[in-house]
């Protein structure tokens, strides 16, 4: 009888602590699906490290997967017309994605502003 008390007890607290999720956790991902799902304007800056200059920017509606050597982009561009954009990474590419219009799971505005001035210039030197 003590083991199946137990037992109905782990059960209960096991079932009691899977659920406990943060606030901040369900939002994020409720934005991550709603952009996936493209109903957020966002914009992708990359840029290159070496020369603080922007190589590429898109802002659409698209969803992003992150592949091992380069970011996969999906762009919706019509009602049911989409076009896939490859952008490679390496140590001298830093890409940031802003979502522009927002999504209805979070009431709050922020922004993000990445200086490239702060960077600290360095040479590369190669010695034989």
């Amino acid at each position: 009888m003590k083991k199946i008390i137990a037992l109905i007890l782990a059960s209960i607290m096991i079932f009691a602590f899977c659920g406990c999720d943060s606030q901040a956790n369900r939002t994020s991902y409720n934005i991550s699906q709603e952009a996936d799902n493209f109903r957020i304007l966002r914009r992708l800056t990359v840029t290159n490290l070496r020369t603080d200059k922007p190589l590429f920017e898109l802002v659409g509606l698209f969803s992003l997967s992150d592949e091992a050597n380069r970011l996969v982009l999906t762009v919706r561009t019509g009602e049911n017309n989409y076009k896939k954009h490859f952008v490679s990474k390496s140590e001298w590419v830093f890409w940031d994605i802003e979502d522009l219009s927002g999504a209805d799971v979070n009431t709050f505005r922020y922004e993000v502003n990445i200086l490239p001035e702060t960077f600290l210039p360095f040479d590369i030197v190669q010695k034989y």
